[in-house]
């Protein structure tokens, strides 16, 4: 048997040692992103970046803002003709509270076969893979298919202009061929109910709308009647956007999900017949229903709130922030709907956007993906589906890059990957870690 089809590949003890030993290291290094551009990558940069010359690579560490670095390297493939793959991670990682865990949350902490720590699923796992899978390969003399570009970057949990953002814009090249990317929140074990483990593999994110919202009016004394009360009309904005029931909106991604996810449940559905009823469906589903329902609609919620200085004084303005998320060709609805319902004396603008994605389906990769998981989890049903949230592929698809949600894990049945996700006790069993680097190894080299 040819090399690049052996289902074991190059990935040995070390490699698996290795998945572990980077991720828990990788969260012992603080890399907390609290939006406000005092986060420092550059340390998980350097980490990352010296493994990777290790194995003879010669990566390169870019900044745009001193400390907040990206590393991006370059594996050469063996068929020049074939299109570049981007494999991209990001480096920081949201804050946590060290009296809310059990552990801390920057330790690291390998207990009872699982890795404990802010990053262990979002997402400095992924990117110890990567690296166990990298130098694997060198060990054993293998190249993959494809050009492989690996992407470390910063920022990607506030605005990623420092990360991403700045890779795209200002060092293009560096991804010359890159046609497809894989990063987080994909391929991960869900467990939909009794011998139903559901692969979700992302294939589309919902755009990304933070909104400010601005309320005007006539200041005065709290005891005097006051028709322009900036408080008031702001107020009542956030009410109608907070009570808005948004109309269903299905996208190709989405609908793919919907038929394959209720034929598992013995359930024939046609996403287009008349009197197609999404809600209903998704209360036949059960738990996986969760996979489904955020994404069939955009969304608004409001989150933050702004106004005034003292009990008596009616202030001249207020403000609040909205938390908007669109479904790929929702964005026309989205703004008419925000002009709407803020009403009069009350302006709204976006304070970070970005585009929504679809990534096809029924392409050779999204096959390839589904065989990668099914070889070491032959119970394994792969399903598509749309993150409610976004990724740095927002940034890279500037670039003409189509982006996938693929960061394999093999999952105990009980363990909550997506209350994870900026949750308490983040944490990643060893076993699932060993499966991605297996997973990852096999579909990267015959992409």
């Amino acid at each position: 048997m040819a090399e690049a089809d052996h289902p074991t590949g190059p990935v040995d003890e070390q490699a698996l040692d290795e998945s572990v030993t980077f991720t828990s290291e990788l969260i012992r290094i603080d890399t907390t992103n609290r939006g406000d551009g005092s986060c420092r990558e550059r340390p998980a940069a350097e980490y990352v970046a010296e493994r990777l010359a290790d194995t003879g690579l010669e990566p390169a560490l870019l900044e745009r803002t001193p400390g907040r670095t990206n590393v991006v390297a370059r594996i050469q493939g063996t068929d020049p003709s074939a299109d570049a793959l981007l494999v991209h991670g990001h480096l920081d990682v949201v804050p946590a509270m060290e009296a809310d865990w059990s552990v801390h949350p920057f330790s690291g902490e390998v207990r009872d076969g699982v890795v404990w720590g802010r990053g262990a699923i979002d997402m400095k796992n992924m990117d110890a893979m990567v690296l166990a899978v990298v130098r694997a390969w060198a060990r054993a003399g293998v190249r993959p298919r494809r050009d492989i570009v690996i992407a470390y970057t910063a920022d990607e949990e506030a605005s990623a202009h420092d990360g991403a953002g700045f890779l795209a814009d200002r060092h293009a090249g560096l991804f010359d061929g890159c046609t497809e990317g894989i990063s987080e929140s994909g391929a991960f074990t869900f467990h939909a109910g009794p011998g139903m483990a559901l692969y979700p593999v992302a294939a589309g994110e919902r755009g990304t709308g933070w909104l400010k919202l601005t309320a005007e009016g006539r200041a005065g004394h709290g005891s005097k009647v006051n028709k322009a009360n900036a408080v008031s009309r702001l107020a009542a904005a956030v009410a109608r956007i907070g009570d808005h029931e948004w109309p269903v909106r299905l996208t190709p991604t989405v609908r793919a999900a919907i038929v394959e996810i209720a034929a598992l449940h013995h359930i024939r559905v046609d996403p287009d017949a008349p009197g197609f009823d999404v809600d209903e469906l998704l209360g036949k589903l059960g738990p996986a229903a969760a996979l489904i329902e955020p994404t069939v609609r955009n969304s608004t919620n409001p989150t933050m709130l702004e106004a005034g200085y003292k009990v008596n004084v009616i202030p001249g303005q207020a403000t609040a922030q909205i938390d908007g998320r669109m479904v790929p060709g929702g964005e026309d609805e989205f703004r008419e709907t925000l002009d709407r319902l803020t009403g009069p004396g009350v302006d709204w603008e976006f304070q970070h956007r970005e585009v929504p994605l679809e990534a096809p389906v029924d392409s050779p990769t999204y096959a390839k993906m589904r065989a990668a998981i099914e070889m070491f989890d032959p119970d394994a049903h792969v399903v598509p589906y749309c993150m409610s949230g976004g990724t740095d592929a927002k940034q890279f698809s500037r670039l003409g890059i189509t982006g996938y949600g693929y960061s394999p894990l093999k999952l105990p049945a009980g363990f909550d990957y997506q209350a994870l996700f900026h949750g308490v006790d983040e944490r990643v069993p060893v076993d699932a870690l060993h499966f991605g680097v297996r997973v990852l190894d096999r579909f990267l080299r015959t992409a």
